[in-house]
């Protein structure tokens, strides 16, 4: 409670280099104490303690204290110089110096300090003009109608740069660049606007003040003007230069200190209410494009919803539910064959559901539900007409696209007075758009079993009827896979063969006709892929659709469109291609009491067993499948859901089975693609992920399968199979990746060891199961080469090297020849090691002895390293080991005359001459 006491206690720290607990104390006494001086004395030490933390602002900040309590402190005088110099602040910094050095006219640091800090300043002033002249002669250039079109093409690229680099971005905001660039844009070159709109993105990145200007300068509106135009790039710009601005109000991103700038606080609240209304507002309007609509969705799904629900403010998605959620709902409700639509992209209304899902998935609490479900069922009562068939199909639209998002708040709909009978009216409307609408909703719908039993017993025979009768594509392949859903959640009462006209190969084969139309449009062809995945259950279907070249290309060109539906179907039609769901194994004796007791006995089909599954695997690897596979593992996460990233890591894992194809799927990029499913998804995805890229690791060159700073994001989801709740063959087959990797660099063994897997690897060391064992016992031996395993094994009270020593022991040969080399090396690097061998067990000589006899050239080896590291070590040591047997086992192998263990022959020599040199023994001459 002392002041002066906890002053005493931060120098004492401070003088220790732990100036994290002297802030902490000075901190405390600045709270307690109430004089002046003593204040004054506080924050100056806490300055030099923020100065040798690097944190300059606070170090600046402190002194600034100091000062204004006494303006002739020499020290704070200093200090703050120095932190202003850091932070940029070259002028400010130069003024506290000449103070100083008035004060200390004789000071040669001070003097040295002025000198230096004034070339600095001069060197700045020539690089501002430089720039502020480079800025200006770029805009001459742009803005010269007359300039040549590759010097106006390489003026707009070096802006871009220059505005990515802090210094430039300064320099050309502070000369008007922000209206110039609006010039710029306002010539509405296509090439010039693009150029614009990206150096406007740079200067805004990691500066809320200048981010703030730039916002208020350039509007709101023409920012989403920019974004709402036909052209891709620029409205893509625009979208990064939006989302720029959003990260800096939000305080995300890289974030500059600025001094005393930081006390200028931003009211930022009310500038990202502004943005959220006009993106909705870009939702409903008729002037924006498709794709401007799409990218006004997406910067609400990526800045409305928490990022971390731990964090209890979910007002940004309240604001958005009572502001912008019948907007959303006006989106999702759209129907693109009706004259009144908005316009709209393959991927507008699928992105309207994601945003959906996001929001009601943010919400806290029930009252906060309740009044979501309450907004979506009066605005879509509000749709329904009787009289107006056109509104009433909007209704039902809308309650098909909340089914594709909050799939819960989707059923209560359905539970709505009308709602399902009106779809299977609507089935048997005359109207193709009424068909076509009330089908794919009544497909969504079928997702839950309980309704998909109302439609199974009121609307499969309209789907049949209507699958037999229109010949609308769009309509058909919709009816077909309503029934191939409705069979699939049916069950065996319910089985496809009795909703479909034909055998099921032949629907198949119907949706492949589909699947490789290239006249069909993408969001027709996207009902084909689903189909199949139902399809591809029946092994007949699977094993033909592997065979048919272009449907599997149509169906992998496809899975590069941003769609989570086709993503989710294509991932689904590749794990039962591949046989990678999960199986229950039937146990035999309940199976003969089922045949006992007349009951069916479900069995696998031919087709499903191994060889036409690896058979699969190789059609699929020949086609390219892995291309496939990482390109849909770059979709963005609203696209590619948890649920699709664990599918195609059951993919990737059966691809993996067999080690001859693993270089394959390394050069098609599966390596690369695999490191963010074995990261983030479901704790099954991760594990499959994790497992095939222990597949590759076991046997691939590190540096060839994840090249540069990869492979150590690839050491995390290996350490993590060796937990005891994995399978054994996870277990084995990531300790042979961890194998690998730790023979390749100290950075990798360093990463290894950083991960916690040590603890893990000496589990499995004790281990019965004789490979794991020896997996173990051979990464060991590789990590032992670290500096720190190797500490590990001298501290105290720890059983390592006694574990090692009898490993040398045993009579498995691998195990042996693992351990023996492990020992080897740990007492070549370490002495303490060599006499800490003797006191582990009483069983260490015998060891060393039968290690040194052994038949095995490479433990006999081995073990003869051992013997001349603790010869080496310590004469008492040397002598000690000299009357025992070991002297003449030695003397035995050093006569033998034998080229292929000459290597083995100069280790007993170098043992027996070290012995020599110590006097513990004679040549045999004297």
């Amino acid at each position: 409670e002392d002041p002066i006491q906890l002053k005493e206690e931060g120098n004492k720290y401070f003088q220790a280099n732990d100036y994290e607990k002297a802030v902490q104390s000075y901190t405390q006494a600045i709270k307690l104490n109430k004089d002046k001086a003593l204040q004054a004395v506080l924050y100056r030490n806490r300055a030099a303690c923020f100065l040798k933390k690097e944190e300059y602002a606070k170090a600046a900040s402190d002194a600034s204290r100091v000062i204004d309590i006494n303006s002739s402190d020499i020290k704070a005088l200093y200090r703050r110089s120095q932190a202003l110099e850091k932070l940029g602040k070259l002028d400010q910094a130069f003024k506290d110096a000449q103070k100083c050095a008035t004060l200390e006219p004789r000071n040669k640091n001070f003097q040295e300090t002025l000198r230096r800090l004034g070339a600095n300043i001069q060197e700045k002033l020539r690089i501002q003009f430089s720039t502020d002249l480079r800025v200006q002669k770029m805009f001459e250039i742009l803005l010269d109608e007359n300039s040549d079109k590759e010097k106006r093409e390489k003026a707009a690229n070096n802006l871009i740069i220059l505005g990515r680099e802090e210094a430039g971005a300064e320099r050309i905001f502070q000369n008007n660049g922000v209206s110039l660039l609006l010039q710029l844009i306002e010539t509405k070159n296509p090439e010039l606007v693009l150029a614009a709109v990206r150096t406007l993105s740079e200067m805004c990145t990691g500066h809320k003040a200048r981010a703030t200007a730039i916002l208020h300068h350039l509007g709101i509106d023409n920012i989403c003007m920019w974004m709402s135009v036909d052209n891709e790039e620029i409205s893509l710009a625009a979208c990064s230069l939006l989302q720029a601005i959003t990260d800096c109000l939000l305080g995300q991103g890289k974030e500059e200190h600025h001094g005393k700038e930081e006390a200028v606080v931003l009211d930022t609240k009310k500038d990202l209410r502004m943005i959220t209304m006009r993106l909705l507002d870009m939702l409903v309007s008729k002037k924006v494009s498709g794709q401007g609509r799409d990218r006004a969705l997406n910067l609400l799904n990526k800045n409305i919803p928490r990022k971390d629900l731990k964090d209890h403010d979910n007002s940004r998605t309240i604001f958005v539910i009572d502001n912008g959620l019948k907007k959303i709902l006006k989106v999702v409700g759209q129907i693109p064959e009706l004259p009144d639509c908005l316009p709209l992209t393959e991927n507008t209304q699928l992105s309207a559901s994601v945003l959906l899902n996001k929001l009601y998935d943010d919400l806290r609490c029930d009252p906060e539900r309740d009044n979501y479900r309450v907004i979506c069922e009066e605005y879509i009562k509000s749709k329904v007409d009787p009289q107006d068939m056109d509104k009433t199909l909007h209704a039902i639209q809308m309650v098909s696209g909340v089914l594709q998002g909050p799939f819960d708040l989707g059923n209560k709909l359905l539970g709505m007075k009308g709602v399902m009978e009106m779809m299977v009216a609507l089935c048997g409307s005359e109207r193709e758009i009424d068909q076509l609408v009330a089908v794919e909703a009544l497909i969504h719908a079928s997702t839950k079993l309980s309704r998909a039993t109302f439609i199974i017993s009121n609307g499969v025979a309209l789907l049949k009827e209507i699958y037999k009768k229109t010949k609308n594509e769009k309509i058909k392949i919709r009816a077909l896979v309503g029934l191939c859903k409705l069979g699939s959640a049916g069950g065996t009462d319910y089985g496809l063969r009795q909703f479909a006209e034909g055998s099921t190969e032949k629907l198949a084969k119907q949706c492949r006709k589909w699947l490789c139309n290239a006249s069909i449009d993408v969001r027709t062809r996207r009902w084909a892929v689903e189909g199949m995945s139902y399809l591809t259950l029946d092994a007949d279907v699977k094993d033909d659709f592997v065979e048919d070249e272009p449907a599997l290309q149509a169906m992998f060109e496809l899975a590069k469109t941003s769609d989570k539906t086709i993503l989710y179907s294509v991932a689904s039609v590749l794990v039962n291609c591949t046989n990678s769901y999960d199986t229950t194994e039937l146990v035999p004796e309940l199976v003969q009491l089922a045949k006992f007791s007349k009951q069916h006995v479900p069995e696998e089909h031919p087709k499903d067993k191994k060889d036409f599954v690896v058979k699969r695997v190789k059609r699929l690897l020949k086609a390219g499948v892995v291309s496939a596979l990482a390109c849909m593992v770059k979709a963005d996460s609203a696209i590619l859901t948890d649920q699709s990233k664990e599918l195609i890591a059951r993919v990737f894992l059966a691809l993996c089975e067999d080690p001859k194809d693993r270089g394959t799927i390394v050069a098609e990029g599966g390596g690369k693609a695999l490191i963010p499913l074995a990261l983030e998804g479901t704790e099954v995805g991760k594990i499959k992920a994790s497992h095939a890229l222990a597949k590759i690791a076991a046997i691939s060159n590190p540096d060839m399968a994840f090249p540069g700073e990869r492979v150590y994001e690839v050491v995390r989801p290996l350490v993590s199979l060796l937990n005891t709740e994995r399978d054994g063959l996870q277990n084995y087959e990531a300790l042979l990746g961890l194998t690998n990797f730790s023979g390749r660099s100290d950075k990798l063994r360093t990463k290894i060891v950083k991960e916690k897997a040590l603890p893990d690897i000496e589990n499995y060391m004790f281990e019965n199961h004789d490979q794991l064992r020896q997996a173990a016992t051979e990464c060991m031996c590789n990590l032992v080469v670290n500096k720190e395993v190797q500490e590990r094994f001298v501290a105290d009270g720890n059983d390592r090297l006694k574990l090692v020593v009898l490993l040398c022991g045993e009579d498995d040969e691998k195990v042996q020849v693992a351990a023996a080399g492990a020992l080897a090396m740990l007492t070549a690097a370490q002495k303490k090691l060599c006499s800490k061998m003797t006191e582990v067990t009483t069983q260490w000589l015998e060891i060393l002895q039968r290690l040194c006899l052994h038949d095995n050239m490479e433990v006999q080896h081995r073990g003869l390293v051992v013997a001349f590291n603790l010869i080496n070590a310590d004469k008492d040591l040397a002598k000690k080991l000299v009357e025992t047997e070991l002297l003449e086992i030695l003397t035995y192998i050093g006569k033998q005359e034998d080229a292929k263990k000459q290597h083995i022959i100069n280790v007993a020599h170098d043992c027996l001459t070290r012995c020599m040199d110590y006097g513990l023994i004679k040549p045999l001459s004297q």
